[in-house]
């Protein structure tokens, strides 16, 4: 999994990610959580079309380079901080996993994915998806 580096600000009910390395990407919501969550959606959305269109995905660069970079630092004195934005893409191909779960869960996940119209392994891969996605 890649991680870019996002410049969260805001106030009140207003946040804002903006994502340097991924040129026009942005999240934003009333909660700073809100901002990353939808900043981690909108990533995605760009890497998908981005490699929908042949065009290399740019390279995710350190903190550290971010920092330096004028243009890109967070500007700590008006309230900017950096927060790290996971980007997991799908690779176009299944893989079996041998899991192992408690036979009540199983249970619980069989029901919620049958509730859902799902498969087990869909409703499996949606929970992960949203937990990477949440930085839980």
């Amino acid at each position: 999994m890649i991680h870019y580096v996002g410049v969260l600000d805001g106030s009140g009910d207003v946040w804002g990610v903006r994502i340097p390395d991924l040129e026009g990407c942005h999240g934003g919501g009333p909660t700073p959580e809100a901002a990353i969550a939808d900043a981690i959606s909108a990533a995605r959305e760009v890497a998908e079309h981005m490699r929908a269109a042949g065009v290399a995905l740019p390279a995710a660069r350190p903190l550290t380079e971010i920092i330096a970079d004028r243009e890109s630092a967070p500007d700590v004195a008006a309230g900017e901080s950096a927060v790290m934005i996971p980007l997991a893409l799908d690779a176009g191909r299944t893989l079996r996993a041998n899991v192992t779960f408690d036979a009540g869960l199983l249970e619980a996940i069989d029901a919620a994915a049958a509730l859902r119209g799902v498969t087990r392994s869909a409703f499996l891969a949606s929970a992960a998806r949203d937990k990477l996605a949440s930085n839980a």
